[in-house]
């Protein structure tokens, strides 16, 4: 059988959302997808060599966003590519990319939004750039996909409801290769076995909202010397450890880097926070809640769509740390209403791989 030749577009292939969402789905279809990666950043990253594992050839791909040139050379490798679909991961500046391939004729094009909000820094010219190519997006797609209403009624308010091009597609993790172990890491980090932990998985960045996280685990654990908080990802540690170092924080506020055995981070913990200032779909909290952790996060409309309405009371504004504080203790000093926020169940179910990656495959085999 022939494999079907597609091109994804990412920025890099640092651990995050997407790069991790790609990474399983290409793992999923690799017996009817021959990949192609081009990293717009022109930088490769952690999963690098995962990528390779599951057989996707790498392009790292300088793509300015206003560079002719880069563009130029864009469409020269596209023509002579004869790939049978373009994927791009990058939102509105996904629009050139699908411009050029419109231009050679990829029969199959289609946009992934991550994002339900802009990244970028706004001011007069970027916004009024990204709203040319965000009115470019439906003239040269075939599909638009996103994994949250939220994101579509963000970008495309009024229009999508009403074309078939649009759909929702919501993160799958494969649950048992996912929980394939119940160890953990509190012997490695030196956390007592009767300590309470909260933790936090995702890179550094202000999205993340890592300066309110912060000043949440200094006041808990100052309060209380049980309390111990694991915060898990790229830049995490160069960013948060000179602030703990000067509280005198080191012992009870744990910092770890990218890591591979994301499983034994969360079994480590007893308590997810998770006060994010916007999300596409958020990977780190479905696996969370695969793991069956209570959880305290913040209640943008991607975490409300995310989880069960009848949880929504643990869902705050991200900013407000005196009531992740409260909500935390709650759920430390009482186990029973601990239990009742286990949603492993759930999340197995409505966060299928198989039944998600399906529906994101079926888009591609168009």
């Amino acid at each position: 059988m022939n494999k079907s030749r597609i091109i994804f577009f990412v920025t890099g292939l640092d651990s995050g959302g997407i790069e991790n969402y790609l990474l399983r789905f290409l793992i999923f279809a690799k017996n009817n997808i021959k990949a192609t990666i081009y990293t717009k950043s022109g930088l490769l990253g952690d999963l690098e060599q995962e990528y390779l594992n599951a057989g996707a050839e790498l392009k790292p791909f300088k793509l300015g966003l206003y560079s002719v040139k880069d563009h130029l050379k864009l469409y020269m490798e596209l023509k002579k590519g004869k790939f049978d679909a373009l994927v791009d991961f990058t939102g509105n500046f996904a629009a050139l990319p699908l411009l050029l391939a419109k231009t050679v004729g990829i029969p199959n094009r289609v946009v992934f939004y991550r994002g339900s909000t802009n990244h970028f820094k706004e001011d007069y010219l970027r916004v009024t750039y990204n709203n040319i190519l965000n009115k470019i997006i439906p003239l040269v797609s075939t599909s638009i996909l996103s994994n949250s209403k939220a994101a579509l009624d963000f970008f495309f308010k009024g229009i999508w409801e009403n074309d078939d091009r649009f759909k929702v597609i919501y993160n799958g993790i494969d649950a048992n290769a996912f929980l394939s172990t119940k160890d953990n890491l509190r012997k490695e980090l030196d956390i007592p076995s009767g300590a309470f932990v909260v933790g936090h998985v995702g890179r550094y960045n202000e999205a993340k909202n890592h300066l309110t996280m912060i000043q949440v685990a200094i006041e808990l654990c100052k309060k209380y010397a049980d309390v111990y908080f694991v915060f898990c990802g790229s830049k995490v540690v160069e960013s948060l450890e000179k602030k703990v170092n000067q509280e005198g924080l080191s012992l009870q506020i744990k910092l770890l880097g990218y890591r591979k055995d994301i499983i034994k981070v969360l079994n480590t913990m007893d308590c997810f926070y998770f006060p994010s200032l916007t999300e596409g779909q958020p990977n780190a909290l479905i696996e969370a809640m695969l793991v069956g952790l209570p959880f305290v996060a913040s209640n943008i409309n991607p975490i409300k769509e995310t989880v069960p309405k009848i949880f929504h009371s643990q869902l705050l504004n991200p900013g407000d740390k005196n009531m992740a504080i409260e909500k935390i203790i709650k759920i430390k000093n009482n186990k029973l209403f601990a239990e009742e926020l286990n949603l492993s169940k759930w999340s197995k179910s409505n966060f299928d791989s198989e039944k998600l990656f399906n529906e994101f495959n079926k888009v591609l085999m168009k």
